[in-house]
C-alpha cells in the first residue's frame, strides 16, 4: 500500500477511536497507531508522506509541544484532524478540523 493510503493516528490512550478507525480500515486506509506525542511526529517525518493525521485532543493537551504545529511544519500539506470527544471547537485548534468522532 502506498504512503497516500496511510493515516496516522495518535492516541491519548483513553479516547475510544475504534469506530473511526474501523471505518478508515473498511475504506481501505492502512493505519499508523501510537499513544506517544514525540513518537507521532518521528513517525510522520519517517513516513514522508501520509494521508492524513488524526490528533486525539487529550495527546494533543498531554504533549509538552505544540503537537499539531510541530506535525504542520513537518508536512504542511497533510491535514491534520483533531478528535476531539463530545465537543466542537476548530477556533482555538491551528488543525484543520476539529470534530466530534461521532461526525466522521
Amino acid at each position: 500500500m502506498s504512503e497516500d493510503n496511510i493515516i496516522l493516528h495518535i492516541s491519548d490512550g483513553a479516547s475510544r477511536s475504534d469506530s473511526v478507525l474501523a471505518g478508515l480500515k473498511e475504506k481501505g486506509y492502512e493505519l499508523v497507531n501510537t499513544d506517544s506525542p514525540t513518537q507521532g511526529v518521528a513517525l510522520l517525518y519517517v513516513m514522508h508522506s501520509a494521508a492524513a493525521v488524526l490528533v486525539d485532543k487529550g495527546a494533543s493537551e498531554q504533549a509538552d509541544f505544540d503537537l499539531v504545529q510541530s506535525l504542520r511544519l513537518i508536512r504542511p500539506k497533510v491535514p491534520v484532524t483533531l478528535l476531539c470527544g463530545d465537543q466542537v471547537d476548530s477556533s482555538r485548534s491551528p488543525a484543520d478540523t476539529c470534530v466530534k468522532k461521532d461526525e466522521l
